[in-house]
């Protein structure tokens, strides 16, 4: 069994529940992935230029609009 990384205990009145939590073993991250629902295929992010009007790949750098 893992180490713990919490003993302790919760109370309710006069009864008293003790808690053990023991350290992740494993990698149990979450992955969101878009698919398309029709043939079941990835949807991936285009970066699409209003200006040029076409596809801009990874060719950009990323700034902040201002407004004063």
């Amino acid at each position: 069994m893992p180490a713990s990384i919490f003993n302790g205990s919760i109370s309710f009145g006069l009864v008293s529940v003790p808690i053990t939590v023991p350290s992740a073993t494993e990698d149990h991250s979450v992955r969101f992935r878009r698919i398309h629902t029709t043939d079941r295929g990835l949807v991936r992010n285009r970066y699409w230029c209003d200006g040029f009007v076409r596809d801009c790949g990874s060719r950009f750098n990323a700034t902040w609009e201002v407004t004063v």
